[in-house]
């Protein structure tokens, strides 16, 4: 397809969205190399994030641009064949067992805690705050913490489990706050390295281990942004392990990214780029799996929250460049700013949704009453 044709496809691929090549609003697309045509129709949602990575095109306002391609579904229209495999790899095979669970601990949260650090809040939260009546970040992940604390109906001296502890900033706060005990389990180096230097002193045990190893009693477990990594194919087996882990009378609480139609793999360039061996579930997958495992108690969804969220990260990261740029080149800059602002479009255009699930063991026969939500 000759160069003139590949734009005025483009163009009509643009146009249902209303996005203008070179136009002058916030979400129109800048192009600054004429090879991004035909990069994109050859390789869709993935040519676009990598030509942006390498400065092809621009966008004022990416996350506007990102929310309007998915409200029209222009990834639809951007499904190569070659990139097929993909998904029927992440469909056949188990991107996410023993044996690869520590990939993403690797790739992703061992990228460096100085980068963390810059981009996050106080307490290192990396998952969505809750805005009901925050005006910040570190007020939006106290209120998501306390949310947390409400629904488990934490108290004094209970057992608590941290499925995907993070940097121990939520075990350090129910420690604190509550008087719990926490195990947290990370398949992160340098989340558990730092981790440990928050919670000391704390009664907070932080372990490098894959959950799938877990085989002890816990009066309440909770797992918050972890979920994302678990895959399909393992989610029964998930479930399992928290029943074998919860006691009679306890609850375990699921804060997880949620998407509104199953599909076995997130999209190519984050795939690539960002989560490896990630996979977002749907609300069907999640009850499927947990059907006649525990009993489900209450759900509750934030997800336009997580907009917000990540535009704060956004902030932080670009604020903390000049700091940054020292361990971080600038290709890597434009793939973060890329991440965190398409994830936000993709947020506000409400094709991801962030919930909060509580289930219980169903064996006491206590009636669950749900934390007021604000």
């Amino acid at each position: 397809m000759r160069p003139d044709s590949q734009r005025r496809k483009f163009e009509s691929i643009l146009a249902p969205a209303d996005i203008r090549i070179n136009g002058d609003r916030p979400w129109d697309l800048q192009v600054h190399d004429d090879r991004l045509y035909s990069r994109v129709l050859a390789s869709g949602t993935l040519g676009a994030g990598e030509a942006y990575m390498d400065g092809w095109w621009d966008a004022d306002a990416l996350d506007q641009l990102i929310c309007r391609a998915v409200s029209a579904g222009l990834e639809y229209q951007l499904k190569p064949w070659h990139l097929l495999g993909d998904v029927v790899i992440a469909r056949m095979k188990n991107l996410q067992k023993p044996g690869r669970a520590f990939q993403v601990g690797k790739i992703h949260y061992d990228l460096g805690n100085d980068l963390f650090e810059a981009m996050l809040d106080k307490r290192m939260n990396y998952s969505c705050g809750y805005w009901a009546d925050a005006d910040t970040l570190d007020d939006a992940q106290t209120a998501k913490l306390d949310l947390v604390a409400r629904k488990l109906m934490l108290e004094q001296d209970m057992r608590v489990l941290d499925i995907g502890c993070g940097w121990g900033g939520a075990a350090r706060y129910f420690a604190e706050q509550y008087g719990v005990e926490v195990v947290g389990v990370t398949v992160s180096r340098s989340q558990l390295e730092l981790g440990q230097e928050i919670v000391a002193g704390l009664p907070i045990e932080l372990r490098l281990q894959d959950y799938r190893e877990l085989n002890e009693t816990f009066d309440r477990i909770y797992s918050i942004g972890m979920f994302e990594h678990v895959g399909h194919k393992n989610y029964r087996a998930y479930f399992n392990v928290v029943k074998r882990c919860l006691d009679e009378g306890g609850l375990f609480l699921l804060h997880t990214i949620g998407t509104n139609v199953t599909r076995p793999s997130v999209d190519p360039w984050i795939a690539r780029y960002i989560f490896p061996n990630a996979e977002l579930p749907s609300a069907k997958q999640i009850t499927r799996a947990a059907e006649s495992v525990l009993l489900l108690e209450d759900w509750h969804n934030f997800g336009p929250d997580y907009e917000r969220t990540l535009k704060y990260w956004h902030e932080n990261f670009e604020a903390a460049w000049p700091e940054l740029c020292i361990n971080y080149d600038d290709r890597f800059r434009r793939a973060w700013r890329y991440y965190l602002l398409s994830s936000a479009g993709s947020f506000r255009a409400r094709a991801n949704q962030l919930w909060q699930i509580v289930w219980s063991t169903g064996r006491n026969g206590d009636i669950y009453r749900p934390a007021r939500i604000r």
